[in-house]
């Protein structure tokens, strides 16, 4: 007897916004996903961790379309898990961390779905650590209290007790507290803590946009009207938002606040995508290049099997490199066989892409352009076979030059 399918759901922690910021195990997850059910608050870039056969649900957003009832999610959760589907629930910041995660467990035991939690970083730590805040200081504070702003309507227990929170001996951050923060500022005060209280607002915490304003408890409701704060916001009330020394090592990143395009191939975002967040800017994705596998696959597999034949194999893209090589090694050649063979490469990013399979360029011009390759190998070009391996598309200068140097070119198409 056949056993029926068995999925499995991950909750898992996307982190506060900076899409660095989730775990390994969060990405792994990813990786495997059938089906990826995700907040509006995630980063999208995450979504390139996913497989691109995975189906990808976002929950909604307010004021854009319908919102999922939680009931929605939880029902989408177990249907998917019970047809045999890896689901990952990616929740912004951390699962067990106001994000209603007790529900989507005792749906999923109830169920009888087997589940795993993956953490991520909480709003409070990331917006500490984003602003150069320290929730916590030996001097001022040794205890931090995580507080909602925004309690269950239909909730059963008591509301919050607020004399405690003004007593508290430490640092108080403040979840989902925007619309609310005329309430609960006022429900502190009248408990006894100091309206003149340093407080600070921070807004899309690692987010390439986001801001911090530093203030009293009094006037927090104040400046978020008149700054017209929405959220997602962390506020955070206590000492620690006076240090003196607070860093401002995210907003004074040379790309901070930059919102920048990136049309490379998707496949060849991710690195160079990186640098840029590294640098502060917002990458927008929209790949305006696919590359893929050569239509004329038997021309490139006898060029590669001829390869050591030549006199020298002319590199002018790190995608040549790999897609030649990659077919290389599946015919089950080896260095030795280049030998008598010299190489030579276009830039940096190519000779990078020969290192990867052990290899070595011989001739690199100074300047990445093909005249400047064409001018390194002329010299020596008469009598000699020269292999270009190269792109579907592309000029024909570095042929052109090398013929009327005496050469004798082949040019063979390794990617489209």
């Amino acid at each position: 007897m056949t056993s029926p399918p068995r999925g499995k759901v991950f909750l898992v922690g996307a982190g506060p916004g900076d899409p660095g910021l989730i775990t390994l195990r969060g990405i792994e997850c990813l990786r495997q996903a059938d089906l990826i059910l995700y907040d509006y608050l995630v980063n999208p870039r995450l979504l390139e961790h996913t497989r691109p056969a995975a189906r990808k649900e976002c929950l909604g957003r307010h004021g854009q379309g319908r919102i999922l009832s939680q009931a929605e999610i939880n029902a989408q959760m177990v249907d998917a898990a019970r047809s045999g589907e890896t689901v990952v629930r990616l929740k912004a910041g951390d699962p067990i961390i106001f994000a209603r995660a007790a529900e989507e467990i005792d749906a999923l035991t109830a169920a009888g779905v087997p589940l795993e939690i993956v953490p991520g970083i909480t709003a409070a730590f990331g917006a500490g650590s984003y602003a150069g805040i320290p929730l916590t200081m030996r001097d001022q504070a040794s205890a931090v209290a995580l507080v909602t702003g925004h309690e269950c309507a239909d909730k059963q227990s008591p509301e919050l007790d607020f004399a405690p929170l003004a007593k508290f001996p430490g640092t108080l951050v403040v979840y989902m507290g925007v619309t609310s923060a005329p309430r609960w500022v006022a429900a502190l005060i009248a408990a006894g803590k100091s309206p003149t209280t340093p407080a600070a607002i921070v807004r899309r915490c690692s987010w390439p946009d986001q801001r911090v304003l530093r203030t009293t408890l009094e006037k927090i409701p104040a400046e978020i009207e008149a700054q017209r704060i929405r959220p997602p916001v962390i506020v955070v009330v206590g000492e620690v938002t006076g240090f003196e020394g607070a860093a401002r090592w995210f907003s004074d990143r040379p790309l901070f606040g930059q919102r920048i395009l990136v049309t490379r191939a998707l496949e060849q975002i991710g690195a160079f995508g990186r640098q840029l967040e590294i640098l502060g800017a917002e990458v927008v994705v929209q790949p305006a290049i696919e590359i893929g596998p050569a239509r004329d696959q038997a021309a490139l597999e006898a060029a590669v099997a001829q390869a050591g034949d030549f006199d020298w194999l002319v590199f002018s893209s790190a995608n040549g490199v790999r897609y030649f090589f990659e077919r290389f090694v599946a015919q089950g050649y080896d260095a030795r066989r280049l030998a008598q063979t010299r190489l030579a490469v276009m830039g940096p990013g190519t000779r990078a892409a020969l290192a990867e399979f052990k290899l070595h360029a011989d001739v690199e011009p100074d300047v990445r352009r093909a005249e400047a390759l064409a001018d390194a190998l002329a010299s020596d070009a008469r009598g000699k076979r020269f292999l270009l391996v190269r792109a579907s598309r592309g000029r024909e200068v570095l042929a052109e030059r090398l013929t009327a140097a005496g050469g004798q070119v082949t040019q063979v198409v390794a990617y489209e």
